[in-house]
């Protein structure tokens, strides 16, 4: 196997990271087209970082530090959230180009490293979460950057080295990688670590394994010394909190249309090919692991909204470095190199859509009519440099139930078909869900709110999927909070006020919400305020 050009497979990722990490920088802000709600999220998380809160500590989130901690990093130093968010994204590919060059360069051929380093810096890089729709948005960026660092620790353990050989570097590479999965989304460590252990043994790739071990533990007690004991026991409780959450057990389809539906099989069907391929080419070791990453790859799916098989990437550069180099044949007369090649095509193309959809969404962000957008925080000041389309934004539509008590279609009300509506102290609430408008909704509210004297940094409890009144006025965040609401009442001790939203993002959510407010009991709770968008309770 010819060795890439160092030189040259760096200028390529240096040239990937300038051309996409310029494209959306020098827009001079951040404009998205969708996720709105989870923008919020994510700007609750980030302003509560640059405050000097600790995630899981300080607030509820299953999402890792790391994932955020880029962005405050900007926030902190003086930048809007939204130029934040886009310098972030560089940061973190100028973090990881050293490790996808090195383990680029020093096992692949030239032509397949250039690929390799490409597809890393574009889900580093992208302004999109992936899947086919074009709209820009933050939404789950650390979901890309989780695979990234996925990426370049199964390459390096699967695929030994060739030349350079460097089982120091190797291991810490790996053990970093496997470092930054679990401060981003600890699902992509439970799901790889044991194929990427694996691979290093069977690969006899032994010192990189004990230099991974070491590198991993070294950033275990490092961070355990910077934030505490405490802090891991807090990342395990918000696990639990979700996984056992009635809210959002999953963001998708199930795990069997994951693996069997009609839009996943092919993906399916070629990873197991490719399993038998390998296994028929005599590359052993490459059919095993890739047969013990497969779970892996189709779980990190289910977990991840959108369900978008961004693995099979992966897997074609996995069968295309994998390939026996000389004549090998299977008992049916292939030829193992040709089949081989035919998988990993058929893999590209499966992943196609996705991958250009990543690729060239900075591009789009930096020709959108900025005229069309308006700012999140219509109050936030040097923050206003994160925006939505002003259609999403500023135009409030709700999704309501035609055959509801008093409407025109109750005589054809079909309770099997739909949820109990929420009660709370004997009222039962209308059935209602924000659909378009969220920011001017929180807007109106928190306006409200203080025109009525009732803001003054009191801190809002509100019973729904968000309580992100405090981005938007003079109030406070809850302690112990959570961003994005998973169970339980997380931050509701800490409240001054219960504000129930008539018409609230998840009216399920609300309904959860009050039941659980009702079981830990309603005295001190007094309603001091009621309009048509909400009805708010003091504590007491």
């Amino acid at each position: 196997m010819s060795r890439p050009n160092p030189a040259v497979l760096m200028g390529i990722l240096v040239a990937t990271l300038v051309l996409l990490g310029g494209a959306a920088v020098l827009k001079g802000g951040f404009y998205i087209g969708k996720h709105e709600g989870d923008t919020l999220h994510m700007m609750q998380i980030v302003f509560r970082m640059a405050e000097g809160q600790v995630p899981h500590r300080d607030f509820m989130t299953p999402i890792g530090g790391l994932a955020f901690a880029p962005i405050a990093l900007f926030v902190k130093s003086g930048m809007g959230i939204g130029m934040a968010t886009l310098w972030s994204q560089v940061l973190m590919a100028a973090l990881f180009l050293p490790a996808v060059w090195w383990v680029a360069m020093s096992r692949l051929s030239p032509y397949l490293a250039a690929f390799f380093g490409i597809v890393v810096m574009v889900l580093m890089l992208a302004l999109v979460h992936g899947e086919a729709q074009r709209s820009v948005s933050i939404s789950m960026h650390y979901n890309r950057w989780a695979w990234g660092a996925a990426f370049i620790a199964i390459l390096a353990a699967l695929v030994p080295p060739v030349h350079p050989r460097s089982a120091l570097v190797d291991g810490i590479i790996i053990g970093l990688m496997a470092s930054v999965m679990v401060l981003i989304k600890v699902t992509y460590f439970a799901a790889f670590a044991l194929p990427v252990v694996l691979a290093l043994i069977l690969t006899k790739q032994t010192r990189a394994l004990i230099v991974a071990l070491l590198t991993g533990a070294v950033a275990a007690v490092a961070i355990t010394l910077w934030l505490g004991p405490d802090f891991w026991l807090a990342y395990l409780g918000d696990l639990l909190t979700v996984a056992r959450s009635e809210v959002r057990p999953q963001p998708g389809e199930p795990l069997s249309a994951v693996v069997g539906a009609p839009a996943y099989l092919g993906g399916s069907l070629v990873a197991i090919m490719g399993v038998i391929l390998l296994r028929q080419a005599r590359a052993d070791v490459g059919g095993l692991v890739l047969l013990t990453l497969l779970p892996g790859f189709f779980y990190v799916t289910y977990q991840n909204f959108g369900n978008d098989p961004q693995w099979t990437l992966l897997l074609a550069v996995l069968l295309l470095a994998l390939r026996p180099q000389g004549e090998v044949t299977n008992a049916m007369g292939w030829n193992m190199r040709g089949a081989l090649n035919i998988c990993a095509a058929m893999a590209l193309a499966l992943g196609a859509p996705s991958f250009f959809n990543l690729a060239y969404s900075p591009f789009r962000h930096f020709n959108v009519d900025v005229s069309t957008y308006a700012p999140l925080l219509p109050r936030g000041g040097i923050h206003e440099d994160l925006q939505g389309a002003a259609l999403r934004v500023e135009r409030v539509d709700g999704r309501v139930a035609l055959d509801a008590p008093g409407m025109a279609l109750a005589a054809y009300a079909n309770a099997e078909h739909r949820e109990d509506p929420p009660q709370f102290m004997g009222e039962t609430f209308a059935t209602c869900n924000v659909e378009l408008g969220l920011p001017t909704v929180f807007d109106a509210i928190s306006r409200d709110l203080e025109e009525a004297g009732l803001a003054g940094g009191k801190r809002i409890f509100a019973a729904d999927l968000f309580s992100s009144y405090w981005l938007f006025g003079d109030f406070e965040p809850l302690v112990g909070g959570a961003p994005w609401y998973y169970g339980g009442l997380p931050g509701y001790a800490s409240a001054d006020y219960l504000l129930i939203p008539i018409c609230p993002v998840v009216q399920d959510v609300q309904a959860q919400v009050l039941k659980a407010i009702e079981a830990e009991g309603t005295d001190g709770l007094a309603e001091i305020r009621r309009t048509d968008l909400y009805i708010l309770y003091s504590k007491g």
